[in-house]
C-alpha cells in the first residue's frame, strides 16, 4: 500500500510541476534600471538603456520558463512548446486517473477474485490508435517548424561564424569582409553587470528587424552554435559551411554558448550578440572596419563567403 501511495504523489507532483511550468508562460529577462545588472550596452546610450530596460536573453537562476522570444523562429517554438504541455498535461491526467481507478477499485480488498481475461480487440485497437493520432497531431507543426528555421529567405546581410578550441570567429562580408574574434571575459577581469562566463571582449553586432543569414563552420573539431532567445541552434563542423538565420525584433544583449561537446573549454566557449538599431549598426560598422582591419591579428575563416546562388 505504501508504494501505491508513492506512486500517486509522485503522478501528483509531476502533475502540478507540468502544469505550473505552462502556466508561467515565457520568462520575461528585462533588466533592470540597477547598474548591477546591466550588461555594458555597445555606445555611450547605457543611460537610456537603463530607462527604457534591455532585453537581455540569459536564463535567470531557478528558471524553468522557456527564455523570451526575440525572433520570429523562437516564437514558433514557444507556441510549439505550449501547445505539447497541454498534451504532456492531458497525458498526465490521464495516466494518473488509470492508476488511481486501478489502485482504488481493483485492490485486493475490493476485488479478491480477479478477472482471468488476457485481450479486449475493441481496447487494444483504442489504445494503438490514439497515440497514433497524437503523433500525426504534432508531427505537422514540428516538420513546419523544422522547415522554418532551415530556410533562408531574402537575407538581408551574412555573418560567418567560426568556431575554434576554444573561442568562436566572426566575418562580416557584406559590410567589407572584417573579421574579428571574440574571447570570453576571465572571471577576474567580469566587470559589475556583465554575466559571468556568458560575456566576451567582442561582441557580435546586428541590427534589428533585419534578416540575417547566418553561416557556421569549424576549424578544429565540432561545436554547435546556440543562442536560445534567438532560436538559433546549429552544428559548427569542420570544412564543412552549415546556415540558418534570425531577424531580431527586439535591441538588448542575447547570451549563447556553444553546445557541443569539444574538449577541455567546451564551457568556456560564449556567444555575445547584441541588437542595436541601424544607425547605430552603420556606425559600428565603420568603426569596426579600422578597428578590425588588421587581419594579421586575427585567425582567417577556413570558408569564403558563398554569396547567393
Amino acid at each position: 500500500m505504501k508504494i501505491k501511495i508513492l506512486m500517486v504523489m509522485a503522478l501528483l507532483i509531476s502533475v502540478a510541476f507540468v502544469t505550473v511550468s505552462y502556466a508561467q508562460g515565457p520568462s520575461t529577462p528585462t533588466v533592470e534600471s540597477s547598474a548591477a545588472e546591466q550588461s555594458e550596452p555597445l555606445s555611450a546610450d547605457k543611460a537610456e538603456q537603463e530607462e527604457s530596460g534591455t532585453v537581455i536573453g540569459a536564463a535567470k537562476n531557478w528558471q524553468i520558463k522557456p527564455i523570451q522570444s526575440a525572433t520570429p523562429v523562437r516564437s514558433e517554438m514557444n507556441s510549439f512548446h505550449h501547445m505539447l504541455m497541454w498534451i504532456v498535461t492531458g497525458i498526465c491526467i490521464l495516466v494518473l486517473a488509470l492508476l488511481l481507478i486501478v489502485v482504488f477499485k481493483f485492490n485486493s480488498k475490493k476485488n479478491p477474485v480477479p478477472s482471468q481475461f488476457t485481450h479486449n480487440t475493441k481496447l487494444e485497437i483504442v489504445w494503438t490508435l490514439v497515440p497514433v493520432i497524437i503523433l500525426v497531431f504534432i508531427v505537422v507543426p514540428s516538420m513546419r517548424l523544422l522547415y522554418l528555421t532551415d530556410r533562408v529567405v531574402d537575407a538581408e546581410m551574412t555573418i560567418v561564424a567560426t568556431g575554434y578550441q576554444w573561442y568562436w570567429g566572426y566575418e562580416y562580408p557584406d559590410q567589407g569582409g572584417f573579421s574579428f574574434n571574440s574571447y570570453m571575459i576571465p572571471d577576474d577581469e567580469i566587470q559589475p553587470g556583465q554575466k559571468r562566463l556568458l560575456e566576451t571582449d567582442n561582441r557580435v553586432i546586428v541590427p534589428v528587424d533585419t534578416t540575417v543569414r547566418l553561416q557556421v563552420t569549424s576549424n578544429d573539431v565540432l561545436h554547435s552554435f546556440a543562442v536560445p532567445a534567438l532560436g538559433v541552434k546549429i552544428d559548427a563542423v569542420p570544412y564543412q559551411l552549415n546556415e540558418t538565420w534570425f531577424r531580431i525584433d527586439k535591441e538588448g544583449v542575447y547570451y549563447g554558448q556553444c553546445s557541443e561537446l569539444c574538449g577541455r573549454d567546451h564551457g568556456f566557449m560564449p556567444i555575445t550578440i547584441e541588437a542595436v538599431s541601424r544607425e547605430k549598426f552603420e556606425a559600428w560598422t565603420e568603426s569596426a572596419r579600422e578597428e578590425f582591419s588588421d587581419a594579421s591579428d586575427h585567425k582567417e575563416t577556413q570558408l569564403a563567403y558563398l554569396g547567393e546562388e
